[in-house]
């Protein structure tokens, strides 16, 4: 039967559809998408029927069919396919860390157009932390409970390197001070689903009530109820901040990572990938890594056995068949390594920038974007909705669009907020899973690798969540990918 020739759905089908769709979340197990009656209805009648079809016998799409699930105006089809993808992978569970991000320093050396990050030493506003000042950033957050800390900043043009790897040392020194309050994931039986003085000092931090969700201690039992390791993540600096340091070591990039290694590094972070085509970069990042040295960076990296995640930068002068050609170069390096744990596409800001566009990525786009993500890269397990750039409503309904993690709590996040985003600069840990169960998803706690701490099964109980959404410190100190 021709596609263009069935039927247009009468006011019983709607209603049926609807009625099926109000009972999702009362399906024992989680279900594939396919084996749904409602997403059945609605793909039926949609010229991606066969893309779908291509997505539930778990065969790869073609860079041509990425594009045409871009192009398409039925939005509803491409969420459904992404819904699907999402389901095989992970079922219906949804993730979130808790974590800090920590900017160390804006000044940099690069002027890229579409940064409002950047300043120069000349700036009133540019800063610049010493190591003591990070430390006791940290110390804050490790209270909080966090088990990750985001650690990146701009190319600093004075900073010798001895100042990243005293940094982490330091860092780690402080975890294991304070007992670790990083903890170890609890298998499940289920795949989860800065040196000088500071020139400004802005942390935003005050002492005040700890939140008691997440142990402060490291007690938290790992598997056999033994106690887990302590350990914080040191999650830090983008593919060109690495290249920044290997020139600023006069060594590779091997020998870079093996010292930042054996330093503390214990992740990259995947930010800077903006977009691969050279043109666009030429464009928006004049005089930043090609995408073969963000690529190659990576890539080493993995091969040293670590894992990072990665981003694409969208809603600028990119064309969509540019974002097609950027996922297909990630997906043939994760073909290669396997190293990439997420992927988080980061919807573009033009406000106070000098790439200023007439209309920015909107729902639309974004959620299109995910979807596609979710659908094209099928050897990555994690796509991240970031709400900080999306904002924690639209990031809860791209859990319906293939995205099955919220990203973290953060605290005190500089970049997407000088570029003019409006969002809050934390999320509390009882907001972030208000949104994932309103979403239909069980709520995880993850820890850096997308590996899940703890599952929260049911909701808790009215006296927990009320201290959870009032812990003021927590207020005061959550910061980005």
């Amino acid at each position: 039967m021709i596609l263009g020739a069935l039927p247009a759905p009468t006011e019983r089908d709607w209603r049926f559809a609807v009625k099926l769709l109000a009972q999702q979340t009362h399906f024992p197990k989680p279900a594939i998408a396919a084996n749904l009656p409602f997403v059945d209805f609605f793909i039926q009648r949609s010229e991606l029927r066969d893309l779908y079809d291509k997505v539930a016998a778990a065969e790869r799409i073609s860079e041509a069919d990425a594009l045409r699930l871009f192009e398409s105006k039925d939005l509803n089809a491409v969420g459904a396919i992404a819904d699907l993808a999402r389901q095989k992978k992970v079922g219906n569970r949804a993730s979130y860390i808790i974590n800090r991000y920590v900017n160390y320093s804006n000044y940099c050396i690069l002027s890229c157009q579409f940064c409002s990050f950047a300043r120069k030493k000349r700036d009133a506003d540019g800063f610049q932390f010493t190591i003591e000042e990070i430390v006791e950033k940290a110390r804050e957050a490790l209270k909080l409970g966090i088990t990750e800390l985001h650690i990146v900043g701009g190319l600093h043009p004075s900073l010798p390197f001895s100042y990243y790897t005293d940094m982490l040392k330091a860092l780690r020194a402080l975890n294991d001070e304070m007992g670790g309050t990083g903890v170890s994931p609890v298998p499940s039986g289920v795949a989860p689903d800065g040196m000088g003085k500071s020139t400004r000092r802005n942390t935003g931090n005050r002492n005040t009530n700890e939140r008691s969700s997440v142990p402060a201690s490291g007690t938290l039992a790992g598997a056999g109820g033994t106690p887990a390791p302590p350990k914080l993540h040191l999650k830090c600096f983008t593919a060109i901040e690495i290249l920044h340091l290997a020139w600023l070591a006069k060594k590779s990039v091997e020998q870079t990572l093996i010292e930042l290694k054996a330093a503390g590094l214990d992740s990259l972070t995947g930010g800077g990938a903006e977009i691969f085509r050279k043109e666009v970069r030429l464009a928006i990042a004049k005089g930043k890594e090609s995408a073969e040295e963000y690529l190659d960076v990576h890539r080493t990296w993995h091969r040293m056995g670590g894992r990072s995640t990665c981003t694409m930068l969208y809603g600028h002068v990119e064309s969509l068949a540019d974002r097609v050609d950027h996922l297909r170069q990630l997906r043939a390096l994760q073909d290669e390594t396997h190293g990439f744990c997420g992927f988080v596409p980061l919807a573009y800001h033009p406000d106070d920038n000098d790439i200023p566009v007439e209309k920015p990525p909107t729902g639309f786009d974004s959620l299109r974007t995910i979807a596609v993500s979710r659908v094209y890269l099928d050897n990555f397990d994690h796509i991240t909705a970031y709400w900080i750039g999306l904002g924690l409503k639209l990031a809860q309904v791209a859990l319906s669009y293939g995205a099955d993690d919220l990203h973290g709590t953060i605290i005190e996040e500089h970049i997407f907020h000088m570029a003019g985003a409006t969002s809050p600069q934390l999320q509390t840990e009882a907001a972030m899973l208000k949104a994932i169960r309103e979403a239909g998803r069980t709520p995880v706690q993850r820890n850096t690798f997308y590996e899940s701490i703890k599952v929260l099964e049911n909701p808790p109980t009215a006296e927990a969540a009320e201290n959870s959404a009032h812990s003021k410190m927590l207020e005061d100190n959550l910061a980005t990918a």
